[in-house]
């Protein structure tokens, strides 16, 4: 299986200049820097993406497709918005019928700016080739599933955890070697099973990775599997509350049938209802709003600090 790409997407931002009187007097008998002061620093032009999405998304059977295409409609007003999938994407065996049929009807026609992950329904069909046949390079490397991009400021990668992804894995390596050679100020990861969730699943799994993007500082993941959404506290590998740990979201919300939820410690919000997860990524922080399908109101929002 050979290394991935990573796949870089830049957006041009309109940039609004501001001009001051820095460095000069004010008029008011107060001087400003002395010779040699030099000038003051240029401030990072503030830059704004939108990435927007869910997973556990078309199945067809489920009141005739109707919550998938209520999600899809979400994204229609969202037009400039990068598309992000947390995996099952096309129910139940991820064939190509079940993408042309049932996938493609909703949330095929953002196809071409959505980025994917896969989930285990994907692989009941063979190596999921239909998955990645259907999303072409959007799903980067045909047959392997991880891949990384840039939007906006910030670095996100695209995992697949329907392959291994222990400590000296191919995808562990290749995932030390995007995250030490991609440092900006602000990492987002996304792929199918959660480590933590108050859903039936239990989570549990891949503390390796978890490991290597605490120590990498990743601030935020995203996964489906469970079908509802979940917001937890910043946390450790181990669960613990920590502000220098990762935050991360279930958002199994994007058409299958709802899951009910416990209530997991250090799990903040509980949504068994579906919607889609918007994420507004600035140069050092960012915003997060839960929109519920199809009233289009906001059940979730808040914002957060990169690490």
């Amino acid at each position: 299986m050979g290394r991935p790409n990573s796949v870089r997407l830049w957006l041009a931002i309109p940039v609004l200049a501001v001009t001051c009187g820095c460095g000069q007097s004010s008029g008011n008998g107060n001087p400003g820097p002395g010779p040699g002061a030099g000038p003051d620093p240029i401030p990072d032009p503030l830059v704004t993406a939108v990435l927007v999405g869910a997973g556990d998304i078309a199945q067809c059977d489920n009141d005739g497709g109707r919550p998938a295409e209520a999600t899809a409609r979400l994204l229609d007003g969202m037009p400039d918005a990068t598309v992000f999938t947390t995996g099952d994407n096309a129910y139940y065996h991820g064939t190509a019928d079940d993408f042309a049929t049932c996938y493609d009807k909703s949330w095929g026609r953002h196809k071409r700016r959505t980025r994917p992950s896969p989930g285990n329904h994907e692989y009941e069909s063979a190596g999921a080739a239909p998955y990645f046949r259907y999303f072409g390079g959007n799903a980067g490397d045909f047959g392997v599933g991880f891949y990384s991009y840039s939007l906006g400021r910030w670095h996100v990668v695209s995992l697949n955890s329907n392959v291994p992804m222990s400590a000296g894995s191919e995808q562990y390596v290749w995932l030390q070697d995007d995250l030490t050679f991609n440092r900006p100020a602000c990492t987002l990861v996304y792929f199918h099973h959660p480590r933590f969730t108050s859903g039936p699943s239990n989570g549990g799994f891949f503390r390796d990775v978890w490991q290597l993007m605490f120590s990498l500082g990743v601030d935020v993941v995203v996964n489906g599997h469970d079908h509802g959404y979940e917001r937890f506290a910043p946390m450790t590998p181990d669960g613990i509350a920590s502000p220098t740990g990762i935050r991360e979201f279930v958002v199994g919300t994007g058409g299958a049938s709802l899951y009910a939820f416990g209530a997991r410690s250090n799990s903040m919000a509980r949504l068994s209802t579906y919607g889609v997860l918007r994420l507004t990524l600035r140069n050092r922080d960012y915003d997060w709003d839960f929109i519920e399908a199809p009233s289009g109101r906001i059940l979730d929002h808040d914002n957060g600090i990169c690490h």
